[in-house]
């Protein structure tokens, strides 16, 4: 039997961020992947993801070429922008594994097992360690009334592993952060956009009305408008597509269909009873504020833990647990540090409280807000939808949340979250020095206004 000090089930961005940071800090560690090395999020979600939303930002932005003296228009095909993500996962791939062996991490391949607390069996093998680390992320939700069909139904997991279907017409179900993208992503790389939802796009998120509303207005120019309330009631799978009988008595017939309806946490097949490791009501690994499951030296962390299922909480995750495998009980989880985003006709980023969290809080909160539609840098890009939105405690000034709507938000959101936390975060933005011109030289305007509207310059100025 192989002796460790850690190993982590699963490869995907917590599992591979928990390997290498703990062989850093001079652990034994071996990882256990069963499908792709990189799990979900590099095979089939937010890198290839990601690499199509640029694509279709990139013919999104083309309506705006005449104007800048570029004649001629963009399109783009489904068919190579797949081929195009297929690559780069495979050079991210390569790059991953080959950073692993270096490092001198044991790999193995196949479905672990739990023969006991300390020890897994992969095959004939068995692994034995002082620690465990469970980051076996989720798997699709998929809805009854849709028959998994190989062309016609799928999946966005089947999505990214195979070439797509042919045929224009595609039905997107599905309201969350998936659907949202999707939608979008879709309706730029030469697809027809039927947009099956219950409710609005991303209504039950923790994003501002503000921010739905420029979310919306961007979609419905792109000629996308989810049709809300509105659930599958048959699907029938055709030779040549599929007919969907909606709820209201209509009834639609498109080329294929992608589910983007949630995920669940995947535990199957992982023998966590003869570990003691409990699950909760939802299918979820129980874990403590410092990600110890049930048994205290097995810890659980990204999807299969927590709710959010995002590739950044399962890195920030991985950081916690492997801080407290080397120094029990010394960190604790906190989730609203982490960074929410949304990649689809604009951009939404998200961090810490908004105000009904605040007041929930027993706190007041005060608002600062900055719009991109003066600032010079989003005017040269053509692109002015959005705004920079500061939250902080009216009585101490502490920055509470932050949410950042436009192009790159995706990247202006880091620009706060570095001084998320710090008691005077307000300060170190207003005192900072920005580039001219920028985006991010709204967070120090939406401070500054802040600051002025709600009378916390001695917080934020020092004054």
């Amino acid at each position: 039997m192989q002796q460790f000090d850690l190993i982590v089930i699963g490869s995907g961005p917590g599992g591979y961020r928990a390997a290498v940071l703990a062989t850093l800090r001079g652990l034994s560690v071996a990882i256990i992947e069963k499908s792709q090395w990189g799990g979900c999020c590099l095979n089939r979600g937010c890198v290839p993801k990601k690499d199509w939303h640029h694509t279709a930002q990139l013919v999104a932005a083309s309506q705006h070429f005449a104007k800048r003296g570029i004649s001629g228009t963009l399109s783009a095909e489904l068919d190579g922008a797949w081929q195009h993500q297929h690559t780069v996962v495979e050079t991210v791939r390569d790059s991953y594994t080959d950073y692993m062996k270096r490092l001198g991490i044991a790999a193995f391949e196949g479905s672990a097992q739990f023969v006991d607390a300390h020890t897994l069996a992969v095959g004939e093998t068995r692994l034995s360690a002082k620690h465990i680390i469970i980051a076996t992320g989720s798997s699709p939700l998929i809805p009854d009334a849709y028959p998994l069909t190989p062309g016609r139904v799928l999946t966005t997991d089947d999505l990214f592993d195979n070439p797509p279907p042919a045929g224009k017409r595609v039905a997107m179900v599905g309201s969350g952060v998936i659907g949202t993208e999707f939608a979008f992503i879709l309706s730029q790389l030469g697809r027809e956009v039927l947009w099956i939802t219950q409710s609005k796009p991303l209504a039950n998120s923790a994003f501002s009305q503000p921010a739905l509303k420029i979310l919306h207005e961007a979609l419905a120019r792109h000629e996308l408008n989810a049709r809300t309330g509105c659930r599958a009631q048959c699907v029938e799978v055709l030779p040549d597509g599929v007919k969907l009988t909606l709820g209201d008595g209509s009834v639609e017939t498109v080329d294929w269909v992608l589910l983007g309806t949630g995920r669940r946490p995947h535990t199957d097949a992982l023998a966590l009873d003869a570990a003691g490791v409990a699950l909760d009501a939802k299918g979820f690994v129980k874990v403590n504020a410092y990600l110890q499951t049930s048994v205290p030296h097995i810890y659980a962390i990204g999807d299969v833990a927590n709710p959010r299922m995002t590739a950044n909480q399962a890195l920030a995750d991985a950081v916690i647990a492997v801080a407290n495998v080397l120094k029990p009980n010394t960190r604790k989880q906190n989730a609203t540090a982490v960074p929410e985003l949304v990649y689809s006709a604009v951009e939404l980023g998200r961090i810490g409280m908004n105000e009904d969290d605040a007041e929930d809080a027993e706190l007041e909160p005060a608002v600062g807000f900055a719009a991109f539609e003066t600032n010079p840098r989003a005017l040269g890009q053509d692109d002015t939808d959005g705004f920079v939105r500061l939250i902080a405690d009216m009585d101490s000034g502490a920055l509470l949340g932050a949410e950042v709507v436009g192009y790159d938000a995706g990247e202006m959101i880091h620009s706060i979250a570095q001084q998320f936390g710090h008691d005077d975060a307000l300060a170190r933005f207003a005192a900072t020095f920005y580039n001219h011109p920028a985006r991010t030289e709204e967070i120090q305007n939406a401070t500054e206004t802040l600051a002025a509207k709600w009378g916390l310059a001695e917080q934020v100025f020092g004054e």
